[in-house]
């Protein structure tokens, strides 16, 4: 499992995330805000409450959680994508 070292809320409902191996980057989560599981982040201040977990997931609460591997392909595949651009 690739676990992020830190996580930090950005304006625009993003966050950015940095792992051990030293991928970072910033991941848009603006289109899944305010939608199902994902309703109660369109309130700022609580989607400001970013955290690790302690199985290092990217959480939010118990009920609000995002996978560390699916963050990690997602900002590999940009990188990816931007390097081969």
């Amino acid at each position: 499992m690739n676990k992020p070292l830190k996580v930090e809320a950005k304006a625009g409902f993003r966050i950015h995330l940095c792992y051990p191996d030293g991928i970072e980057g910033i991941i848009d989560l603006s289109s899944d805000v305010g939608r199902g599981v994902f309703t109660p982040l369109a309130d700022e201040a609580f989607f400001s409450t970013v955290h690790l977990g302690e199985h290092g997931q990217i959480s939010w609460s118990e009920d609000i959680e995002i996978c560390s591997d699916a963050a990690y392909e997602e900002l590999t595949a940009n990188t990816l994508s931007v390097a081969n651009a």
